[in-house]
């Protein structure tokens, strides 16, 4: 009986210790998460939700915000400069992010075939990476130059005479997205982890069926890595839809008077100008929601495309 009973009471006292043990735990778990929800609620979710209110005021910094509703949001569809910058950055993003993983899945490639000395390039590669975006601008003006930079020089060696890169509007976002291509290294590392990944079986399997290099990249490598070049393509997108720094530097820097400021004025650029040039911060933030809407459009449009295109281990497409 008196074990019985002993049990009995060890069984009626387990359920409040665990209780307890969970609450420990999840004290401990907010006490180490508890900086980051700090720093998300003070520097994201305070700033996003005050930026919506500004949005619908008319404010200068100077003086208080005064409401003015929708005004903005119908602004933004009337001023002729957003529509060109929204359409540089449109262009620029739909050029920039294909060859940005061709060339990033194209260096993975080659990385993948290096062997002992694949650490070493892995470093060269990422290398640029790590270069400040406003260096990257002024060594874009010094490469692209239309008379003296060596981008024209290596051209004129095959007997190429290279454009104004700089001045003629129709070459400043081309010479830009090729500028872009200098910082690859961090997608080339990516795809090398998703190109070593794959099974050396499916190879095999596919060189028993008789395929030869290329349908083994199309129907082998190309769905195996998808999910990684799903995820470039959907990080670069966003990315190029806010581009700022590189061209920013190279074209609206102070004293800065190029001929190819119209065809450089990227949205976030103009954004920037009506927030802190011309101090209109409720406009402004009415168009860093149009952004957000515009991205959180496209970002939906590549998730749903992303179902027939994207191949998942165990589950084919997603």
């Amino acid at each position: 009986m008196t074990a019985i009973a002993t049990a009995a009471a060890a069984g009626t006292a387990s359920p409040p210790r665990r209780r307890r043990g969970r609450l420990r735990e999840n004290r401990a778990a907010l006490f180490f998460l508890a900086p980051w929800l700090i720093g998300f609620a003070v520097f994201t979710a305070w700033p996003l939700i005050y930026s919506g209110y500004l949005s619908l005021t008319d404010y200068d910094v100077i003086n208080d915000p005064s409401f003015v509703g929708f005004d903005n949001y119908a602004e933004l569809f009337a001023d002729p400069k957003v529509a060109l910058a929204l359409a540089n950055t449109l262009f620029f993003t739909a050029v920039q992010v294909p060859l940005y993983v061709i060339v990033s899945l194209a260096l993975a490639l080659l990385l993948a075939r290096a062997g002992r000395a694949s650490g070493f390039f892995r470093t060269v590669f990422f290398l640029p990476k790590m270069t400040p975006p406003v260096a990257v601008g002024i060594l874009f003006l010094l490469l692209f130059n239309g008379q003296s930079g060596l981008i024209n020089a290596g051209l004129g060696w095959i007997g190429i005479d290279g454009p104004s890169w700089t001045t003629d509007p129709a070459w400043v976002k081309p010479g830009l997205v090729i500028m872009s291509l200098w910082t690859v290294g961090s997608s080339v590392l990516i795809l090398l982890a998703a190109l070593r990944g794959v099974p050396e079986e499916l190879y095999e399997s596919a060189r028993l069926d008789g395929a030869g290099s290329w349908r083994q990249f199309v129907s082998v490598t190309l769905p195996m890595i998808s999910p990684a070049v799903f995820f470039i393509v959907v990080v670069n997108t966003i990315a190029g839809l806010q581009t700022f720094d590189e061209a920013y530097t190279a074209f609206f820097g102070a004293g800065n008077t190029t001929y190819g400021n119209d065809a450089a004025l990227f949205y976030v650029i103009y954004l920037f100008q009506q927030a802190f040039q011309f101090l209109n911060m409720g406009y402004a933030s009415a168009m860093a929601w149009l952004l957000f809407l515009v991205i959180m459009i496209v970002t939906a449009i590549q998730a749903i495309v992303s179902r027939r295109l994207v191949h998942y281990e165990g589950g084919g497409g997603r």
